[in-house]
């Protein structure tokens, strides 16, 4: 964990952890349970990190436990697929649940409680259809009508539903309601559907239920259930609360109740599963961990970090206030973690051929630093030869006054090696320069007589004998506004064009060849990467995680 978060006692308590210690100083609670409870009909965004962190940090902090509890009441939607991605993304973030449990486990349970209310006179059996529903629901300054079946008999009631459990019925030919108040200011309470047909077969229950309870009914109650004592959810379920509470109540059940928080959403990016799925299927992206996507499994295939994340979440805080994040606080986070882990290493993306005419052997071995932050990474040997490459970009032919890097008759130190200068530069037919020729000073090396000769640059380079091939892809902001979701027009208009660059010729440091998936790199003055779980043993690939600046900050200055 971060030395951040590490500081979390001596901060001040967020708003659920002042609630936590004041029901545990009450004695309102014994002990905390929270809970975790994605519906596994998609893969877990940047946003449900925080769900996450939130809740398995509220009830680690006070030694108690948190579940987790898949809600899967919609057969249509969910697949074990979405499941397992899940177990694997909360793992990733360093947690590890109490109990795994599933809404499907509850649906005896539920169907019984739903019984309890029709007996109770609470919950009864409509034929409307759903646009007849819908129209008698009012608006939120009209109240609602009843509907003409709101008031049959218990008797008639509980032998509808055993009918629709008994598949007499069609889908959408009968629903369940919930008998509470057609025209109460909050529409959530004008007799929500408890209850809908559905033929459909179920990812655990396969096809022993044709009745399937609506989301807010048995969410609340597998809550109760589970006797969760703190369910934090996002704030757009602040006016589903009565609702939730009603039913409680009027089933004498544990009194779990709910405390909303603000939801993490961010610049740069959509965090609607119905956006995301729309990116995935129409070819914007390349599925699901599409390391432009703002999923978990996207940004751990592009190189974030559990801790770079936890201490974004972190930073964030949990407050009671909808906002929008800057994306660059993530992108902060995760350089000064990598920064902190990241190998060194040293890739050129654009090559430029240089020969050091006067360097006599064939090649040598110089140490360089694994990483300058972190003395115990100790260091690596790079190869050295007669022929290297550098960045094109790092030579002017005509520099201007303040080009500090290569140039004719103009010195440069090469990263761990020499200082070199250019005296010629070879051109093809057309102009274009193919080659630099350059001398080197043979004791510049560390510690040797002339290492204390001043220059104003130092450049990274590769030997080009030794140079492995690598694909290296630029990752950048998937969008180029900050709120697409909010613009007008469809939102998928505002996808930024450059948002992937692949380089296929790029020639890396033969350290590289041995690149592993729980290392990280920063490839020296370029950025940090990772490697891509498209590599093989025929080629390398490498995702830039993100820059070494915030570039994105600098255009914006630039614009305003």
């Amino acid at each position: 964990m971060s030395e951040e978060l590490k500081k979390e006692e001596e901060k001040s308590l967020n708003f659920l952890e002042e609630i936590v210690e004041e029901d545990l100083a009450t004695g309102k609670v014994k002990t905390v349970r929270t809970r975790f409870p994605p519906e596994p009909n998609g893969y877990l965004h940047i946003g449900h990190s925080k769900a996450i962190i939130v809740n398995f940090s509220l009830a680690g902090k006070y030694g108690g436990s948190t579940n987790l509890r898949f809600d899967d009441t919609n057969p249509v939607t969910e697949d074990t697929e979405y499941v397992e991605g899940i177990k694997e993304d909360i793992r990733w973030l360093g947690f590890e649940w109490a109990n795994e449990f599933y809404a499907s486990d509850y649906f005896e349970q539920l169907y019984l409680l739903a019984e309890d209310l029709i007996r109770k006179g609470l919950a009864y059996v409509d034929d409307s259809s759903a646009e007849e529903i819908a129209k008698m629901k009012g608006t939120p300054t009209e109240p609602g009508t009843d509907s003409p079946y709101r008031n049959r008999t218990v008797e008639e009631n509980l032998q509808l539903f055993r009918d629709m459990r008994a598949r007499k019925y069609k889908e959408g030919e009968k629903v369940l309601r919930a008998k509470i108040d057609m025209a109460s200011s909050n529409m959530w309470l004008r007799d929500p559907l408890m209850y809908r047909i559905k033929y459909a077969s179920h990812h655990r229950t396969g096809d022993a239920w044709c009745i399937y309870p609506l989301y807010d009914f048995a969410h609340g109650q597998s809550d109760a259930i589970e006797q969760i004592t703190h369910s934090c959810c996002s704030l757009e379920y602040v006016s589903h609360r009565p609702l939730y509470d009603w039913f409680i109540e009027k089933l004498e059940l544990f009194p779990s109740h709910q405390y909303e928080f603000s939801r993490l959403n961010m610049t740069y990016t959509v965090m609607s599963k119905r956006r995301l799925l729309q990116l995935v299927n129409e070819g914007f992206v390349a599925g699901w961990d599409d390391p432009r996507m703002p999923t978990i499994s996207g940004l751990r295939r592009r190189g974030y970090t559990p801790e770079s994340i936890r201490l974004f979440a972190d930073k964030v805080g949990v407050q009671k206030r909808e906002n929008l994040i800057d994306v660059s606080l993530l992108e902060f986070c995760v350089r000064e973690h990598l920064n902190k882990i990241a190998h060194r290493r040293m890739v050129v993306f654009d090559p430029l051929k240089v020969v050091i005419t006067d360097y006599a052997g064939d090649e040598e071995w110089l140490p360089s630093e694994n990483n300058p932050e972190d003395p115990e990474t100790g260091t690596r040997d790079i190869p050295f030869s007669r022929e290297l490459y550098i960045e094109r970009e790092d030579f002017m032919e005509n520099p201007p006054k303040k080009f500090f890097r290569l140039s004719p008759g103009q010195k440069v130190r090469l990263k761990s090696a020499y200082i070199i200068q250019c005296d010629e530069v070879v051109k093809d037919a057309s102009g274009n320069i193919t080659e630099l020729r350059c001398s080197h000073l043979p004791e510049s090396k560390s510690g040797g007589a002339q290492s204390n000769i001043k220059v104003q640059a130092t450049i990274h380079w590769v030997s080009l004998p030794h140079a492995i091939t690598a694909e290296v892809r630029l990752y950048d902001r998937l969008f180029r506004v900050e709120d697409p979701a909010n613009e007008d027009g469809d939102f998928k208009e505002y996808i930024n064009p450059d948002s992937l660059q692949v380089l296929t010729g790029a020639f890396a440091e033969p350290a590289l060849r041995k690149a592993k998936f729980d290392e990280h790199y920063q490839f020296l003055r370029k950025g940090y990467f990772y490697l891509d779980k498209d590599s093989s043993e025929e080629k390398i690939v490498f995702n830039r995680t993100t820059t070494l600046r915030d570039t994105w900050e600098k255009e914006k200055k630039k614009s305003s």
